[in-house]
């Protein structure tokens, strides 16, 4: 059964932000840092350069208790290879029976290689951390719609903090911070709550302590930013895009 998040509560937990956010002391994982091809990669902090405390940051399709959608579960428009349905159960982890994640070019990304879903640039992206995070945020895309793909962030025992979606085309830096910049961020998930015909990856992973991400003062009406009725999040049509 699909997922419907109660928008209000998941949004009063997060602020937007955008990559300024972060500090020179917060992790950056550019997918370069590994070969291409790698599978479900998983970083150690002195992969990417973190400095002391730094997390393990890993990678997957879905969350275990989750599960792929169908035609009847997915939100209108997102296609089914990219749908995550459920909460995750237990202690946060990895599902090892969904579907990978790898490093690949991306012609239509500036700062290729990027890290996609399966199949390519159609599936979900779900990120691991061992130790919580503040904030956390990356670029999607390339989006050919608005509002169609969104990153939902998560506690360590699975429930849903807040998501925020994408509001332009193109390539589009996706990031929150909790409300009060405590450390309560277990994993992130990159999937579709809506159209998004194109398909749609990751690149420059950006996560940060407490102290490592600037929590702005929004507008009361924006105090949190949206995305309804997640825990599903669909992949889309193929995109025109040559790995390389």
């Amino acid at each position: 059964m699909t997922l419907l998040v109660s928008v209000t509560a998941a949004q009063a937990q997060v602020v937007r932000i955008d990559e300024g956010a972060f500090n020179a002391q917060a992790g950056l994982i550019t997918f370069s840092e590994k070969a291409m091809g790698t599978v479900n990669p998983v970083y150690m902090a002195a992969e990417y350069g973190g400095s002391f405390g730094a997390p393990t940051v890993s990678f997957g399709g879905f969350f275990t208790g989750q599960s792929l959608g169908t035609a009847l579960t997915c939100p209108t428009g997102a296609a089914v290879t990219g749908c995550v349905n459920g909460l995750p159960t237990g202690v946060l982890s990895l599902s090892g029976l969904s579907p990978q994640t790898s490093i690949v070019g991306d012609g239509a990304n500036p700062t290729s290689p990027v890290l996609s879903g399966t199949p390519l640039f159609n599936g979900p992206v779900s990120i691991l951390f061992d130790r919580d995070m503040a904030g956390v945020g990356l670029d999607g895309g390339y989006f050919d719609s608005i509002g169609g793909t969104a990153i939902t962030a998560f506690a360590r025992d699975g429930s849903v903090i807040g998501s925020v979606a994408n509001t332009t085309t193109g390539i589009e830096f996706l990031g929150l911070v909790t409300s009060d910049g405590s450390q309560r961020i277990a994993g992130l998930q990159y999937t579709l709550v809506g159209s998004e015909p194109a398909g749609f990856a990751i690149d420059n992973l950006r996560f940060g302590l407490a102290g490592q991400v600037v929590v702005p003062v929004p507008e009361p009406e924006s105090y949190a930013m949206m995305v309804a009725g997640l825990g599903v999040l669909g992949m889309v049509a193929r995109r025109r895009r040559r790995q390389g």
